[in-house]
């Protein structure tokens, strides 16, 4: 009896050691699905800001201070290019370092929910991290932006581990990895407000010793920023050249604060209605109560750069509530699902709740066609161009999709290496190419003239390729070539159009 006994006990205590992983497993793989997500797109060819960062770095080491430009970050193309030279240049290899990136970033997200929450929440706010789809577009986007976020979320990180902790270096760090927000991004300045007041509001012990570790973190902060500062001037000098997004919405701004913004009103619903149920069944733990700097530290990571880019697009003229630029508030945004979250007591009421998030989110993108593009490409347009154009050399005129063509003066000597025309960095045109202004300016009407008369003269053919917003310049050429020319629509590729001007003293259409 005595020996049943025994065996009887060490069952019942096994069970929730056994319940444990049960639980762990199931959310370890709904992390992963939430993961997958993230490599739908991995095999799509390169969007136009991403042949951008290619240009930058096409050259070679040397030239990449050279190439990098206003907006392109030093520290990110420095990276891009090392990365190349140990695993090439494909569409994923160049996708690779913003992939790794991101992985780091999660990792950071989980330790940082780890001083807040228990260990079941802390995975629930990756998940609802790796599940936004503004984070599922950065993690394979070969920009900057994957280690924005990971700087950003290693500051979130420090930031909670200074709340018992009174060393200065841990404070120095800070200040340096705040700083690393903008050496790869500007825009996710916004969230340095939101850190120096979480800064405050999670600080315990004396006031001495709290100012003596703001003062030292504000200083290694001032001195990591003095590389940017040439860029930042430019940023602020240049700002109104780069207007080309409408005004946001109020939508736009709930949207964004969604757990999954890809099906937000089912998942609200489901949300709202487990959490109702936990309460009738008295799932609540009445004990239970959230410190009030928890809630102040989420809602301020969250909600502080988030109004601050609403507040200017609607304010200003400047629009930058893109969803590129909000991805500096998803961290905030997750660890604010995680509090809800928190609040339901009943573990296998959470589970369900996560796994309902997963399975919804993970069945729109996997049954969705747009899930496996990654914006629109030139690529087609341009190997359809090429294949066109080669049999005669037929010159190519090609509308920049960039909003800085748009105060530029062309680059008539070489076109095809400029940074207006980065497409052709990566997918090549062998035929002339003749580069004109995103929009039917004053420039592109001298530069198309020029251009038109020469074509007159020669009895020439050439193809036309612009991108939705250039068609009005395609409409321009083919009303400007109506004496000399036949027009033929030759198809549209991702949203580019392909016209093909033919002499009219040669074959009838």
């Amino acid at each position: 009896m005595k020996l049943q006994d025994a065996v009887r006990k060490l069952s019942l205590n096994d069970r929730p050691l056994i319940q444990d992983r049960v639980f762990y497993a199931i959310y370890g793989l709904a992390l992963a699905v939430s993961i997958s997500i993230w490599f739908l797109a991995i095999h799509s060819p390169l969007w136009l800001d991403e042949t951008g960062s290619y240009w930058v770095i096409a050259k070679g080491f040397s030239q990449i201070w050279h190439r990098q430009g206003g907006f392109l970050f030093l520290a990110y193309s420095w990276i891009l290019w090392f990365s190349t030279k140990l695993i090439g240049t494909s569409e994923i290899a160049l996708r690779v370092p913003s992939l790794l990136a991101m992985l780091g970033a999660v990792y950071l997200l989980y330790l940082a929910a780890r001083e807040l929450f228990e260990r079941e929440i802390a995975i629930i706010t990756v998940v609802i991290f790796c599940l936004h789809p503004i984070v599922v577009y950065a993690s394979i986007d070969a920009r900057p932006y994957a280690f924005a976020m990971l700087a950003t979320n290693a500051s979130i990180l420090i930031l909670l581990r200074l709340r018992r902790n009174n060393s200065i270096w841990l404070a120095a760090l800070f200040g340096l990895t705040a700083a690393c927000i903008l050496w790869f991004q500007f825009i996710f300045g916004t969230i340095i407000p939101a850190l120096a007041l979480c800064f405050f509001v999670v600080k315990t012990g004396n006031h001495k010793t709290l100012w003596r570790q703001f003062g030292i973190a504000l200083v290694a902060f001032a001195l990591a920023l003095l590389p940017t500062i040439p860029n930042l001037l430019y940023m602020f000098r240049a700002s109104g050249t780069y207007v080309f997004e409408q005004a946001p919405k109020l939508l736009d701004l709930v949207l964004t604060l969604a757990p999954s913004p890809w099906r937000p009103g089912k998942l609200l619903l489901i949300f709202a209605l487990a959490t109702l149920v936990a309460a009738v069944r008295a799932r609540f733990d009445k004990q239970f109560h959230f410190q009030g700097w928890q809630i102040l530290l989420c809602a301020a990571l969250a909600g502080i750069p988030t109004l601050i880019l609403y507040g200017v697009s609607v304010g200003t003229s400047i629009h930058c509530f893109v969803e590129r630029h909000r991805l500096v508030a998803v961290p905030g945004i997750a660890l604010c699902w995680a509090l809800l979250f928190s609040s339901v007591r009943s573990r296998a009421l959470r589970l369900l709740l996560c796994l309902a998030l997963v399975a919804i989110t993970a069945y729109q993108c996997y049954s969705s066609p747009s899930s496996r593009q990654h914006g629109y490409t030139w690529k087609y347009a341009l190997e359809y161009a090429e294949k066109n154009a080669t049999p005669d050399n037929a010159p190519v005129l090609i509308c920049s999709d960039f909003a800085e063509a748009n105060s530029a003066t062309m680059p008539l000597d070489s076109p095809k290496d400029n940074p207006i025309l980065a497409p052709l960095s990566y997918y090549k045109l062998s035929v002339p190419v003749v580069p004109l202004p995103r929009a039917l300016n004053d420039e592109a009407m001298r530069v198309g003239s020029q251009f038109l008369q020469q074509a007159a003269q020669k009895h020439e053919r050439f193809l036309a390729l612009a991108y939705k917003p250039s068609y009005k310049t395609l409409d321009w050429l083919a009303q400007n070539t109506a004496a000399t020319h036949y027009v033929r629509n030759l198809g549209v590729f991702d949203e580019i159009k392909v016209l093909e001007f033919v002499p009219r003293s040669g074959l009838a259409p």
